[in-house]
């Protein structure tokens, strides 16, 4: 069972004759933002340790699919919602890279654990010292690796986003500029 209630914002007034029980007025973007926040699919992108502790959030002790990810894709083109989990050598930038591509939009990346937000530990010619160097990211979930509860907190971080998000955001010039200054065609 969910411990989150779905809020549903009645923030336009009621048409004349369809006010009291049973109705209710809203703007389609609360509503799709609604939708968006409480239907995140992850697709895992775990390379090491932070990976298990991903892994952990789906048993029954953390239950992450009271928060919409009751199902984690493993197709890109099926997913909304990047986590990647631990170190990411340079010659998987690419690859990570091609796989945020081929998501459709709307997409969040989350960044889990010290080695995917900025190299962690591993100071080398060969790790690519945060994947923000290749893709944008949303959410930094710190830590080394990070708990559990602190996975689900940067989930409900991506909710928060997901939720608030206006629906023609993704086709704003400030947002084509930010895939230009990563190189990713739209």
């Amino acid at each position: 069972m969910s411990d989150q209630k779905p809020i549903i914002r009645t923030d336009a007034p009621a048409p004349e004759g369809f006010e009291g029980e049973g109705f209710f007025a809203t703007k389609l973007s609360s509503v799709i933002g609604m939708a968006r926040k409480f239907s995140l699919w992850p697709l895992p992108f775990a390379t090491s340790c932070c990976g298990i502790e991903f892994m952990a959030t789906l048993n029954p002790t953390y239950d992450a699919s009271r928060f919409g990810m009751e199902r984690n894709s493993f197709s890109p083109r099926q997913a909304d919602m990047l986590m990647v989990c631990g170190t990411i050598s340079k010659k998987l930038g690419p690859v990570l890279k091609e796989v945020y591509t081929q998501m459709a939009e709307p997409k969040w990346v989350v960044a889990v654990g010290a080695c995917a937000s900025s190299g962690g530990i591993f100071d080398t010619y060969s790790v690519l010292q945060g994947i923000d160097k290749i893709i944008p990211v949303d959410v930094y979930v710190p830590g080394c690796p990070p708990r559990p509860e602190q996975i689900i907190e940067g989930v409900m971080q991506v909710q928060a986003l997901a939720e608030s998000e206006s629906i023609r955001r993704r086709d704003m010039p400030e947002y084509q500029h930010l895939l230009d200054s990563y190189n990713i065609d739209n």
